[in-house]
């Protein structure tokens, strides 16, 4: 079998994930399927910690990978606090491009109150365009803490902002060509802001869920809101009733769907917010 680009299958995904290095108390939740981040235990206090890298687009890609590690910080009920990327770079890169990555790496972490403390940078003939990846970490915010595996029977399953917008904004911008010649140029701006306004990041929506009683949250990436049910569903075990056509999408992200045969349902989720809520809590978490 030869794997294809995305998300590793499942089954193999599973078996690696047995292989964790030394057993530790301190390891609250450690490698699991569908699980945004880690939690340890240190004291009274319980850090979650995530790392991910940036591979699907060179623009923007320091905004982008300072959100998309905070958004599963925060998806486990914890406030992002620390952040350290690994930026590798093709030979040939300009300087004006590298001060650019972390220009917007500062910019990000400073609004989201994240401070940087540290990281690596390399020019490697390994990579073709700038790779960037983070690991971030945060605190526990809540009293009780949340992953993926929290759902239980009865709960409602939510949806912030809409399916699509990190993808939709990145196909706009990295095929602009092949996209003009169907879709009106106001369409195509409009798809371009999407990673900006709703924008990507769920960190405010996700503590606000937290707070207010969610029992499990999770950031659709890879394989977009499709993938982001069936891996709450496989870490909770249990069964997920959706109507698939009351998911939101905007009009921008039907437009380059269909003109390119992409499942919106699919596409790069980030900007989404999936949570499981019991019934009683769902007006104030919305």
């Amino acid at each position: 079998m030869r794997l294809r680009p995305g998300k590793l299958p499942t089954r193999l995904l599973v078996r690696c994930l047995r292989w964790s290095g030394a057993r530790d108390r301190r390891v609250l939740v450690g490698p699991r399927c569908g699980e945004d981040a880690a939690v340890i235990a240190i004291g009274r206090h319980r850090l979650v910690l995530k790392s991910d890298p940036v591979t699907f687009t060179a623009a923007d890609i320091g905004r982008y990978v300072v959100q998309v590690n905070a958004n599963d910080v925060a998806t486990m009920g914890a406030a992002p606090c620390w952040f350290q990327p690994t930026v590798l770079l093709p030979p040939g890169t300009r300087p004006r491009q590298v001060t650019a990555i972390f220009r917007d790496i500062h910019r990000t972490c400073r609004a989201l109150a994240i401070a940087v403390t540290g990281g690596h940078t390399e020019v490697t003939d390994a990579v073709t365009r700038p790779v960037v990846a983070g690991d971030m970490q945060g605190l526990l915010v809540t009293r009780r803490l949340i992953t993926s595996a929290g759902a239980r029977p009865g709960d409602v399953v939510l949806l912030s902002k809409a399916a699509g917008l990190e993808g939709t904004a990145i196909l706009a911008s990295e095929q602009p060509r092949a996209l003009a010649r169907k879709l009106p140029a106001l369409v195509l701006r409009r798809a371009r802001r999407l990673s900006r306004s709703p924008g990507i990041s769920v960190v405010a929506d996700a503590l606000l869920a937290a707070r207010h009683g969610a029992t499990a949250m999770h950031d659709p990436t890879e394989g977009g809101v499709r993938a982001a049910l069936h891996e709450v569903a496989y870490a909770s075990r249990v069964r997920l009733d959706v109507d698939l056509d009351r998911i939101p999408v905007l009009p921008e992200t039907e437009r380059v769907c269909r003109h390119l045969g992409i499942d919106p349902l699919g596409l790069l989720g980030s900007g989404a917010l999936l949570a499981t809520v019991p019934p009683a809590h769902v007006a104030r978490v919305l």
